[in-house]
């Protein structure tokens, strides 16, 4: 028997766009691993449907470690304006969906300090995002 993370990065490379759905919201609690770390960043990026995009970005935010933003940060920094559209809108989804929204800004703040550049490019989107949604200023 499979486990979760291994089930996940199985459907990660799956033709089919609701597998790969299944599979970013399935890893995004193994953000901290590596291997999903690197597959989640390949699921935000996904060139074939933008769902993938958006759904691995929400599920990711929901997580909201510093492990799990540090991901999407990555994702924004190396994203094209359309993937940054649904990225966006993944975060928002989760910052404004059903319970309580995770604190996205903390750990913005501590990927302020990261050693890769492309990590703080990220996380000040994000964090910008954030700030948006709390004012009620989001474009999204």
């Amino acid at each position: 028997m499979m486990s979760g993370l291994e089930a996940g990065l199985a459907e990660a490379s799956s033709p089919s766009w609701t597998q790969r759905v299944r599979a970013g919201r399935d890893l995004a609690s193994f953000a901290d691993v590596p291997e999903a770390g690197e597959t989640l960043v390949g699921l935000l990026l996904d060139v074939e449907d933008t769902a993938v995009t958006r759904q691995t970005a929400e599920a990711l935010a929901r997580v909201g470690t510093v492990a799990a933003i540090r991901l999407i940060a990555l994702a924004v920094a190396a994203a094209d304006d359309n993937q940054a559209d649904w990225l966006q809108t993944g975060v928002h989804d989760a910052l404004v969906g059903p319970g309580d929204a995770p604190d996205i800004a903390a750990a913005c703040g501590r990927l302020a300090l990261d050693p890769e550049e492309a990590v703080r490019r990220g996380a000040a989107d994000i964090s910008a995002w954030a700030d948006d949604i709390k004012r009620g200023t989001s474009r999204v």
